[in-house]
């Protein structure tokens, strides 16, 4: 019996939609931190290389409060007197860019979000990588 076997990975089809940014935000439970305050829940994006004209959806920018993923942080600090979110930036593509293409996104929110994390109030921490992984 004889089977086709295919050299090439298959091609997605459809929409795609990619985490770009990954990690987390955290405060003291204590301070009445609202993130709605310095944080947007989009952020317009460049449109794709090789994307038509049409509208490009932003990128969607999601936390959610978590139990601290670790017990304490570098420095010996316990984590549990800790407010922490998962925090998730991610985009919908007609079809999955390159991972080239992905980087340029993911480096584009980090500089859209930086200067707006740098100006959250004294206690605020965060730790977020480039992810690049569908969801």
């Amino acid at each position: 019996m004889l089977r086709r076997v295919s050299t090439s990975e298959p091609q997605p089809v459809g929409r795609a939609a990619v985490r770009l940014l990954q990690g987390y935000v955290w405060h003291p439970q204590e301070a009445e931190i609202d993130l709605e305050q310095f944080l947007p829940h989009e952020l317009d994006l460049p449109a794709p290389t090789g994307e038509g004209e049409g509208e490009q959806e932003a990128a969607h920018v999601l936390w959610d409060a978590v139990t601290p993923p670790f017990a304490f942080f570098e420095n010996g600090e316990p984590t549990a007197s800790q407010a922490f979110y998962q925090f998730t930036v991610l985009r919908v593509y007609d079809t999955r860019p390159s991972n080239d293409a992905l980087h340029a996104d993911a480096s584009a929110a980090s500089e859209q979000l930086n200067p707006l994390l740098d100006v959250t109030p004294e206690g605020v921490g965060w730790q977020l990588w480039e992810d690049l992984r569908d969801l």
